[in-house]
């Protein structure tokens, strides 16, 4: 029997993966490029994530998973860092499609950026002890730093796609924690976050969400200059 949390990442990439051969999108052109970008993503994300387990700063609902480990780490969260960046590329490459590429100036770019980089250094600075809030301003400071370096342009859409993607994000992310079901699947150490919640998901996993998703995309376009 599949577990929720099996479920949800299937969810997750079903629809994204049926479009990607939409004749206006041609996702799957590029699956070289994207699963590579994938594969690349999940090293940093996956070595916190075992890190984080093992030390109790959040951990698994047995209750909602299939019972097969791997590393520490039930095999529906290696899965997750498969289905969700997927569906996220697929967001965003859509969203270009449909809106022409619609993207901010370069003036508000940087203003959005050094606003970002301030806040998580904030953050980072009067909650260093907190570990999964620290991680997260850590993680979130340089991934945005090498996109602004490397890839601005990206930057510009993106900040807008990524408001369309914590919608989804955040309705899977709201279920692992708890929301319309008994018991999270997904829980968390208190004692290492912020204890700010939206319903029952860390503020801090917006931060996740992000720094995932854009890393992704970072990697993405710089390996798909070299697809054929």
């Amino acid at each position: 029997m599949m577990s929720l949390y099996f479920w949800l990442d299937i969810l997750s990439i079903s629809v994204p993966l049926l479009v990607s051969f939409h004749p206006r999108i041609r996702l799957h052109h590029y699956w070289k490029s994207l699963f590579s970008a994938i594969a690349l993503s999940m090293i940093p994300f996956i070595i916190w994530d075992i890190y984080f387990t093992i030390h109790k700063i959040w951990g698994f609902n047995p209750d909602y998973l299939s019972q097969t480990y791997i590393l520490h780490l039930p095999v529906e969260e290696w899965l997750f860092f498969i289905c969700v960046p997927y569906a996220c590329v697929f967001t965003h490459e859509a969203l270009m499609v449909l809106t022409k590429n619609a993207h901010l100036t370069p003036k508000i770019t940087k203003i959005i950026t050094v606003l970002l980089l301030l806040v998580f250094g904030l953050v980072l600075v009067f909650h260093f002890d907190l570990a999964y809030t620290a991680v997260n301003m850590i993680f979130g400071i340089i991934i945005l730093l090498l996109a602004y370096r490397y890839n601005p342009g990206l930057l510009s859409s993106f900040y807008l796609t990524f408001l369309v993607m914590l919608i989804p994000f955040f309705i899977v992310n709201g279920i692992l924690t708890g929301t319309g079901i008994e018991n999270e699947v997904v829980w968390y150490n208190n004692d290492e976050n912020l204890g700010i919640r939206m319903l029952t998901i860390p503020i801090e996993d917006s931060v996740f969400a992000f720094s995932l998703i854009l890393l992704n995309l970072l990697l993405f376009k710089k390996l798909k200059q070299f697809d054929v």
